[in-house]
């Protein structure tokens, strides 16, 4: 099987959906490892004229992309100023890209690098080491939630950093304070491998101090998995057949996350749970009611997924990527709040809270026609709230020059 291949331009058409799933005509013979059917010039190995979900639309114009002189709440912006712009969509590799780093192209242009720091460069890994505090803090603390990464190892650090939850040595120090990840860790950004291991190492340094680190899983944990267990094998789609690792390459797979994957880290995303009831807050990554689908309760849920994941099955793993790639359920002012409803219902709590689908799409007046880009990524400054004050996104559109976002719950909204 072929994994970590090399990346090539993806193939788009005008289909605009939920995400971007490479579909290729079913081979009237068994497709053997490594002997998928390739268009000249399309390293994923996609038939040219095969429809793709976007999973965002393509609306974001590069040249209007300057790199915004606040973060977050306030504070000075850690991916570059005046005397280091964004770079735009689509340019090629710079001689400070880590080997084997592919920015994605076009809709998702890519902030910059920025050093990999005290995590180490491409081929180390992070090993789990703490000691414990002699008080850790009593009961439970603050509440913290992050969005999606995406591999921006340097911007996530800022935010923690900035939150007091690392300090400059990006070691947890927050004492009793609780910390959940929404979920996508790579892809996209160019150190993935590099935040699941910070994240991994926090774990254990949160819980030596009395408080924690934990994650949910994503869909593209689900996308990484597929691609490192089943890399070409064809799995069966909606629309045709489909592999992981052309899905992985279309949506922004590094090969250096690749060759950085360790059997550590497929253990530790196979055992994420997909869903979590804490402090009312009903915690999850995709903006979707396919949860529904495993189980009347949290842990129905989480045991379901962690059932199917542990089958190694190619096909059941297609569908569990596929179910969580769904999002905007929320979004439709008729029919979203009760969608939400409908969730919190079945596992309890007053809202949910999720990641997944990038705050300017979920505002859906990005790319106006007359130009006004007023609420494009650079606008993005905190969660949106929204489906009636029952719904929180986290997803400030990071691959898209927006927002990281770290924020202690509940809002004062």
């Amino acid at each position: 099987m072929t994994q970590g291949a090399g990346q090539g331009p993806a193939v788009r058409t005008d289909t605009e959906r939920d995400f971007r799933l490479p579909v290729v005509e079913p081979a009237s013979h068994t497709v053997s490892a490594g002997a998928a059917a390739v268009v000249p010039g399309n390293s994923a190995g996609l038939v040219a004229d095969a429809p793709v979900y976007g999973e965002y639309p393509a609306y974001y114009d590069a040249s209007r992309a300057p790199v915004p002189a606040q973060h977050g709440y306030g504070h000075a912006a850690p991916y570059g100023g005046a005397d280091e712009p964004g770079r735009p969509m689509g340019h090629a590799p710079e001689e400070s890209d880590p080997e084997g780093y592919t920015p994605t192209q076009r809709d998702l242009p890519v902030i910059g690098r920025g050093a990999l720091g005290a995590l180490g460069g491409p081929g180390d890994t992070v090993q789990i080491q703490y000691v414990p505090q002699e008080t850790p803090g009593e009961g439970p603390g603050p509440l913290y939630v992050v969005g999606d990464v995406h591999g921006y190892i340097d911007e996530l650090v800022s935010e923690l950093q900035f939150q007091g939850l690392i300090d400059a040595d990006r070691n947890w120090s927050a004492g009793n304070a609780r910390l959940w990840f929404l979920g996508d860790f790579t892809d996209r950004g160019p150190d993935g491998i590099g935040v699941i291991d910070l994240v991994m190492r926090l774990s254990a340094e949160a819980a030596a101090a009395g408080g924690y680190c934990k994650a949910l899983m994503g869909n593209h944990e689900l996308l990484l998995i597929g691609a490192k267990r089943f890399g070409d094998t064809p799995v069966v789609s909606g629309a045709g057949t489909a592999t992981f690792q052309a899905a992985w390459l279309l949506n922004g797979g590094q090969r250096t996350d690749m060759d950085r994957l360790q059997d550590v880290h497929l253990q530790w995303m196979s055992r994420l749970d997909a869903a979590v009831l804490v402090d009312d807050h009903l915690l999850l990554h995709s903006d979707t009611t396919a949860y529904l689908d495993y189980g009347d309760s949290v842990e129905d849920v989480n045991d379901t997924i962690h059932e199917l994941l542990n089958r190694n099955d190619a096909d059941i793993t297609w569908d569990l990527f596929r179910k969580f790639t769904k999002r905007f359920a929320f979004r439709d002012e008729g029919t979203g709040p009760q969608a939400v409803r409908e969730l919190i219902g079945t596992y309890g709590g007053s809202r949910v809270v999720h990641g997944h689908s990038p705050i300017p799409y979920l505002l859906g007046e990005v790319g106006t026609e007359d130009g006004d880009n007023s609420h494009g990524p650079d606008a993005v400054v905190g969660p949106h709230v929204y489906a009636e004050g029952l719904a929180i996104a986290m997803d400030g559109g990071v691959t898209m020059a927006g927002k990281l976002l770290v924020v202690q719950l509940p809002l004062n909204d």
